[in-house]
């Protein structure tokens, strides 16, 4: 979820570079930059942290270049830092990289390029194209950058800057967003269209496959053969404050839409072909034997998805798998050794009471994995081994992206014990269906005038009911909370078969009970 943008033009970069940046801020990240074309040399400043940061290094800065591009990271491969912030240069500094996205093999390509005398300056895996890119440029910026999108894996949304081309910016993608346009002085480009609106409300989309060059007389458009092609141009109607939420009336109902293509981000590079592979996990992967119990500990959202959780660890390993709320596992002294598994589930990383328990399971010896959405955050740091979910910032107080990518993890955790310990499990249909969530989710959304439709039978309730059973249950335990989070109406929910010790006196007529089977 980084911001990009980009500028070619006649007049100073940097107003375009920053004013987008800022426009692009509540996609979250935690480092900025640019790099700006003067007199055929990259002129690169960084800084972690917040954007007001960076604007006080560039405030004594003396930066009239007409080219540039500019970045905020939400940091997915390398703690943040100002080494691991965008731009990333070459090791010759000519040529500078803004890069949106994962790159699943860059490890092998870092291998690659480091036998052949390459050295990098930070952890992350764009620095990895940006080298590439230096290894295949023989004078042909498109030539190079098609040899190397034909070699990276993942997704991407790439602008490139380079000192002996210094009036272009080159730009392709895949699974990223990138949006172009073209305004009065030149031609402009960014991750989402808020970044643009004060300077053209006519827009490209770029598709995958597709590059660009922008240039300050328009934007030349190229298939990946760097065959010229024609693209139509898209006018946006609303205003800035609709553009940050993509047209939708909240971020809440935006981030649900946004739940395919998280999680199609979580997925990447963890599944191949019929098994999982977690990488961060691959010490762990001969001592699942060892372990008598597993506990999965967390708080409010993050809570139910861990029912889920320990349900299918304990389903796909026979481990007997447990489920507490972060606040009370340090009061129930648990039962915890050197051969338990603590399973830590949080959004930001940061939640006090889980924090807690994790430094209590360590203080007993116990294996854990923290699960987080925030890379470099506390729980992230003191686990013994950390997997994040790519759900990227969640702006609405009830999560959505941030609890559906969640699921998956813990079910690949699932999957990828069961697989270590060979249990006699027919993995290949669990993946499969993990393959074809994202377009489950899609069909599902395009029925959102049914669920409207079903709201109004809400309109005037002071309480509602949800059952379920097993998963189904910790489905509508979430369904509650959700309810009450949003529409401050009461809600609870049952075990299904026990709705008829107690609850069922709460029913009459007109009572909305909300079943999920």
């Amino acid at each position: 979820m980084c911001g990009i943008t980009a500028y070619c033009g006649k007049n100073s970069a940097l107003p375009f570079l920053l004013q987008g940046l800022e426009k692009l801020e509540y996609r979250g990240y935690d480092s900025a930059g640019v790099t700006i074309v003067e007199q055929h040399q990259l002129r690169t400043f960084k800084s972690k942290g917040r954007l007001t940061a960076l604007k006080e290094i560039l405030s004594s800065q003396d930066l009239n270049g007409c080219v540039g591009i500019g970045h905020t990271r939400w940091a997915t491969h390398g703690v943040p830092s100002h080494l691991n912030s965008h731009p990333h240069t070459n090791m010759k500094e000519t040529l500078s990289l803004v890069h949106n996205g994962i790159i699943e093999n860059y490890r092998e390509l870092k291998t690659f390029l480091m036998k052949e005398g390459y050295t990098f300056a930070s952890e992350t895996d764009s620095e990895v194209v940006v080298q590439l890119l230096d290894y295949y440029y023989q004078g042909d910026v498109l030539s190079a950058l098609s040899k190397v999108v034909s070699l990276i894996k993942g997704s991407y949304a790439l602008c490139i800057l380079s000192t002996e081309h210094p009036h272009e910016v080159y730009v392709t993608k895949k699974d990223s967003p990138l949006i172009l346009g073209m305004c009065q002085d030149g031609s402009v480009a960014a991750s989402d269209i808020p970044a643009l609106l004060d300077y053209t409300k006519d827009v490209y989309f770029l598709e995958d496959g597709e590059m660009a060059v922008l240039k300050d007389t328009g934007i030349i458009f190229y298939n990946l053969r760097q065959e010229i092609i024609e693209k139509q141009s898209h006018h946006i109607p609303y205003d800035q404050e609709a553009a940050k939420k993509d047209g939708y009336d909240t971020f809440m109902l935006k981030e649900i839409y946004e739940q395919p293509h998280a999680i199609k981000e979580t997925l990447r590079g963890r599944i191949y072909q019929d098994h999982v592979e977690l990488e961060e996990l691959k010490d762990l992967k001969e001592q699942f034997h060892q372990l008598n119990k597993v506990y999965y500990v967390a708080c409010g959202t993050a809570y139910h998805a861990c029912l889920s959780g320990a349900t299918m660890f304990e389903k796909l390993t026979g481990i007997p798998s447990f489920v507490q709320v972060a606040s009370e596992f340090r009061y129930n002294d648990p039962l915890v050794d050197e051969h338990t598994l603590c399973i830590f589930v949080s959004q930001s990383g940061e939640t006090a009471d889980t924090l807690a328990a994790l430094r209590l399971a360590k203080a007993k010896k116990a294996k854990t994995i923290a699960v987080a959405n925030v890379l470099g955050s506390t729980i992230s740091r003191e686990g013994d081994y950390v997997l994040y979910t790519c759900a990227g910032p969640e702006i609405a107080v009830a999560s959505t992206k941030a609890y559906t990518t969640q699921l998956v993890v813990l079910m690949l955790i699932a999957i990828y014990a069961g697989q270590s310990l060979s249990k006699n499990h027919q993995y290949v249909s669990l993946i499969q269906d993990l393959y074809r969530l994202p377009e489950f989710i899609e069909s599902l959304l395009k029925d959102a005038s049914i669920f409207e439709s079903y709201a109004h039978y809400l309109k005037e309730q002071k309480d509602c009911y949800f059952i379920g059973r097993s998963l189904d249950y910790a489905a509508v335990l979430e369904g509650a909370l959700k309810l009450k989070e949003v529409s401050y109406v009461h809600a609870d929910a049952y075990v299904a078969g026990e709705l008829k010790h107690g609850p069922i006196a709460l029913i009459e007529q007109g009572s909305v009970v909300i079943a999920v089977a």
